[in-house]
């Protein structure tokens, strides 16, 4: 049973009552970020009761020392935590003399916690009756500035309904905090000191090892009925680890006291190490000289301009309308395309599951969404951090005895290092590398830059080529290239022999290496020198690629018609999905790891993710009979598999499969389908829900440098439209029952292609 306590809302996520034992999936649902940092909804004030504390900041991690019983060559040496980082939202509150704890009070009526999505602001009320008999009513508003992004906002109410009280406000800053998945029990962070210059409260503190040195700050303004009072902070704690102040405040019934506190983030990343106490107390000085009203305005306007290009509508069908949004709200909070140093991480700034920054996702989900609603400067951002990653791509190959440039893109990496810290994954789910491929063929595709491929595309195309013609080996027995002891997508199936999805990559990626080669060659002859010379790429070499690729070998079933997912598929039990006992669900969480691998039973696409990729090479018919095969046996435990299937449901013209699939991917977190939203969010697998709509039910492709669709309306819906930046050029894309009509904000004519035939769209402004 799914969960299903978020209300349904076409701008908000919105949860009301207090339940105890959803306080953690609340956390990661209204989890809040603005691309430099972000944090779980834990409460403000001390909370006793089941939680799980998370604070984090782009780019910092640090290199947990892998927990394994045996060693291989090549192991990596360390697991990239995402790093549980200084607490600065802390407001601990007394009433009375006692500590106020959401656990322990004898009622808590009219709780309810909302995330606007359209504004950027989370918001938490709630009437407490306290062990006392007090009954306070609490109102609290937190954002993270779009503008100031090292900057947090917090607004914190609350009013003595049936008496006189005494309320301490405690606000604080804490380096003193921990992972919960470190492997060694570690403390991650080394204090460095503290200071407190009046209401300004700042801890320093490094990571050990990585060494970065961060700044949590904070500052905070009493009022009572709006109006400000000149109450001086009591220094409750300081110590290198801590500050804490007090404010002691008298309040009467029906009166508010609030307690407004900035604080945030200041990173060596960004600043000088002895500047940084500094550059705090700017970001402070900005955020007082706006005030708390403007800040508000500030962020509601910024979310609004993020909105007008990337919202997507969907008329009749409110579930479906808050599922996109909040994909869509999730991608933005995560990552901006600011800081071309960072990346997409599969959690974001909700949990601390899978580490690193950087997961084959990017490539493979998240560019798309990003080339197309932002603009093609950050998608190309994206391409660059994997070229300026190259070397150590060429290192990671060199670690498992592979020569001559080849190079292997890790499956999780900060810094381009592999420290994914499972076997199967780390030697043997090398399609990683096939993604990061596909993505420059997309990019170009879609942007039109003809500059990237020789500039710095060219070498990646080249390294990882170099590592699949290395990576096959001749098979006498079957007269053609075979690749063994691999883990295709399907992480249910691991070291298997001519996993398809491999192969095919592994062949499509020569060739393309071999085909954009001759181009730089012709049009770009000095670049084609330069890499030469840098790489000592030869033509006798690229004729070899296209040898090897030529006889690589696709593992097929007459009987079926189609390309097994592995040699091996045939010899297992082959009982649909449908036929598991739903207590069997999922298998994931109760099987076996032996049983599972031994199953059918798959994933997420694979097979099926080579057809996504390379759809012209294959016909709707091909498509078909292979989305027959494998789908009934796919189990979708996988957070990346619902969205391939609805994009392909929906090409085949099967709508309610479509719109099935659909919903999943775009509520796999809202309604918590795998049963583990309480971790953290499926922030990369949120791109495959705008992918679904917009290569889906719009069917759009890039063909011959136009674009192409193919609009299918789900019977759900009356309507929806997108909006696509092609080639600098703003189209909206409106598809209502028998009409699709375009909007263009340009300053030519656009041609598109609609079910084939062609139509101008005239600049509307």
């Amino acid at each position: 049973m799914n969960q299903d306590y978020i209300i349904p809302n076409a701008w908000s996520i919105i949860e009301e009552g207090f339940e105890k034992d959803r306080v953690k999936s609340s956390e990661s649902l209204f989890s809040i970020g603005n691309g430099a940092m972000g944090q779980r909804a834990n409460f403000e004030e001390f909370y006793s009761g089941d939680t799980f504390q998370g604070s984090y900041i782009a780019g910092v991690y640090y290199p947990d020392k892998t927990k394994v019983g045996w060693w291989k060559n090549g192991y990596p040496e360390y697991f990239a935590k995402v790093l549980n980082a200084p607490v600065w939202i802390g407001i601990d509150i007394e009433i009375n003399g006692k500590q106020f704890d959401l656990n322990t009070c004898k009622s808590i009526k009219n709780f309810r916690r909302e995330l606007n999505m359209k504004e950027g602001l989370l918001y938490r009320s709630f009437v407490a009756v306290l062990p006392s008999g007090l009954e306070i009513e609490v109102n609290v508003c937190r954002f993270l500035s779009e503008d100031l992004d090292e900057l947090g906002i917090i607004k914190y109410d609350i009013k003595p309904l049936n008496g006189d009280a005494k309320i301490v406000y405690k606000p604080y800053v804490d380096t003193h905090v921990k992972n919960e998945d470190a492997n060694w029990e570690e403390i991650f962070w080394e204090p460095i000191g503290s200071e407190i210059k009046g209401e300004q409260g700042f801890v320093q503190a490094q990571t050990f090892k990585t060494h970065f040195n961060v700044v949590t700050y904070m500052e905070n303004t009493i009022f009572i009925n709006n109006e400000k009072q000149a109450i001086a902070p009591i220094i409750s704690t300081k110590t290198d680890w801590k500050v804490e102040f007090r404010y002691e405040i008298e309040v009467k019934a029906n009166d508010v006291a609030t307690i407004q506190k900035f604080g945030g983030y200041i990173v060596s990343t960004n600043h000088q190490e002895n500047e940084l106490i500094a550059a705090a107390e700017k970001v402070l000085k900005q955020a007082n000289a706006l005030g708390y009203q403007q800040l508000l305005i500030n962020q509601k306007e910024a979310w609004a301009k993020t909105w007008e290009m990337a919202d997507i509508t969907i008329e009749g069908d409110v579930k479906a309308q808050q599922g996109i949004r909040f994909n869509i709200f999730q991608l933005n909070q995560t990552y901006s395309g600011k800081d071309a140093r960072l990346n997409i991480g599969p959690k974001g700034f909700t949990g601390e599951k899978y580490g690193g920054s950087t997961y084959w996702d990017t490539e493979a989900y998240c560019l798309p969404f990003y080339m197309a609603t932002k603009n093609q400067e950050v998608a190309r951002n994206l391409l660059m951090y994997r070229f300026n990653q190259l070397d150590k791509a060429i290192e990671n190959a060199e670690k498992l005895g592979f020569k001559a440039g080849a190079a292997l893109y890790p499956m999780v990496t900060m810094n381009g290092e592999e420290c994914h810290n499972e076997w199967e994954i780390t030697f043997e789910e090398i399609h990683r590398n096939a993604a990061i491929a596909f993505a420059i063929f997309n990019y170009t595709r879609f942007t039109g830059d003809e500059s990237y491929i020789p500039e710095a595309g060219l070498e990646v195309l080249l390294g990882i080529a170099r590592f699949w013609k290395q990576r096959v080996n001749w098979s006498n027995d079957k007269g053609k290239y075979v690749m063994l002891g691999v883990t295709g997508p399907n992480e249910y199936e691991n070291n298997v022999n001519n996993n398809f999805h491999s192969n095919y990559c592994a062949q499509w990626c020569m060739n393309y290496l071999a085909e954009q080669a001759e181009k730089v060659k012709t049009n770009h002859p000095g670049d084609y020198a330069r890499i030469v010379a840098k790489t000592h790429l030869t033509d006798e070499e690229l004729t070899e690629m296209k040898k090897v690729a030529a006889n690589i070998y696709f593992p097929f079933s007459e009987e079926h018609d189609v390309y097994l997912q592995q040699d091996g598929f045939l010899d297992k039990d082959l009982t649909p999905v449908s036929q598991l006992a739903k207590e069997e669900r999922p298998i994931n969480q109760k099987w076996s790891w032996d049983r599972i691998l031994r199953s059918a039973y798959i994933k997420q696409a694979d097979t099926l993710q080579a057809f996504y990729y390379f759809e012209d090479q294959f016909s709707k018919d091909q498509l078909e009979k292979h989305f027959d095969f494998y789908e009934p046996l796919t189990v979708h435990e996988s957070s990346l598999s619902p969205c391939v299937h609805s994009i392909q449901a929906a090409t085949l013209g099967r709508m309610q499969q479509a719109y099935t699939f659909y919903l999943r991917t775009s509520r796999l977190d809202l309604d918590d389908y795998n049963k583990e939203v309480h971790e953290g969010l499926h922030i990369t697998s949120m791109a495959g829900t705008w992918m679904s709509i917009v290569e889906g039910f719009g069917g759009m492709r890039v063909k011959n440098d136009a674009l192409y669709f193919e609009p299918r309306l789900p019977e759900q819906w009356e309507g929806f439209s997108f909006k696509i930046n092609f080639r600098n050029q703003i189209l909206k894309v409106i598809v209502n029952k028998g009409e699709t009509t375009f909007e263009l904000e340009g300053t030519k004519p656009l041609e598109v292609y609609v079910f084939g035939e062609k139509s101008v769209v005239q600049p509307s402004i």
